[in-house]
C-alpha cells in the first residue's frame, strides 16, 4: 500500500522543529523536513472531510463568544485557587453532541478544553459524547449549567462552520 506524504502537516512539523531547536539553519530545517516526512509516512492521519460552509458572522460570533469564556474562566478559576480554605467540588459530566461529525466533536472538544475550569478527559466517536471534567460543579445545577454550555460551543461551532445538511441532522434550525 503506497502513502502519500501530507506537505502540509510536513511543513507544520518541520516549524515545530525548528522552533523546537530555537535557531533557524539549513541543518534544522532539512532535518525537520526529514522528521516530517518519517512521521507523516508512518503514522498517517485518517481524513477528515469538510462538507460545511464557512459563515462569517457566525466565526465571529464563536471567536467573539470563545474570547469571552476564556477571560471568565480565567476569573473563575483565579477565585477558586485564591480562595483560602476552600476545596472545590470537581465533576466528570458527559454531553452527547448533536452533530455526528468527527470534525465537529474534535473541534467542540479543543473549544471545551482551552477554557480553564473544564478539560475534556474522554470522547467517544461512536456515541458522539464527551466526557470532561468541570473544576466546581457545585450542585446539580452547576453541572446542568456546564452541558449547557458545551452544547452552546457546539452550537456556535455549527452554525459558523457547518452546511445546511449539517444544521439540519443536528436538529438546529437552518437560519437565512
Amino acid at each position: 500500500m503506497a502513502r502519500r506524504v501530507q506537505w502540509w502537516s510536513v511543513a507544520w512539523l518541520a516549524g515545530v522543529w525548528v522552533a523546537l531547536w530555537g535557531q533557524v539553519s539549513v541543518g534544522n530545517i532539512v532535518a525537520g523536513v526529514l522528521v516530517g516526512v518519517a512521521v507523516t509516512v508512518a503514522l498517517p492521519m485518517t481524513p477528515m472531510g469538510f462538507h460545511g460552509r464557512v459563515r462569517p458572522w457566525g466565526v465571529v460570533r464563536l471567536l467573539a463568544r470563545f474570547a469571552v469564556d476564556l477571560v471568565r474562566g480565567s476569573l473563575e478559576v483565579a477565585v477558586v485557587a485564591l480562595r483560602l480554605g476552600y476545596v472545590p467540588t470537581g465533576a466528570v459530566i458527559a454531553v452527547r453532541l448533536r452533530s455526528k461529525s468527527d470534525l465537529y466533536l474534535t473541534l467542540t472538544a479543543e473549544l471545551c478544553s482551552l477554557v480553564p475550569g473544564t478539560v475534556v478527559v474522554d470522547a467517544r466517536r461512536l456515541t458522539g459524547t464527551l466526557y470532561l471534567h468541570v473544576l466546581d460543579a457545585k450542585d446539580l445545577q452547576g453541572i446542568e449549567a456546564a452541558r449547557a454550555h458545551v452544547l452552546e460551543q457546539e452550537e456556535r461551532l455549527l452554525r459558523a462552520l457547518a452546511s445546511d445538511e449539517e444544521l439540519a441532522e443536528a436538529g438546529l434550525e437552518v437560519r437565512r
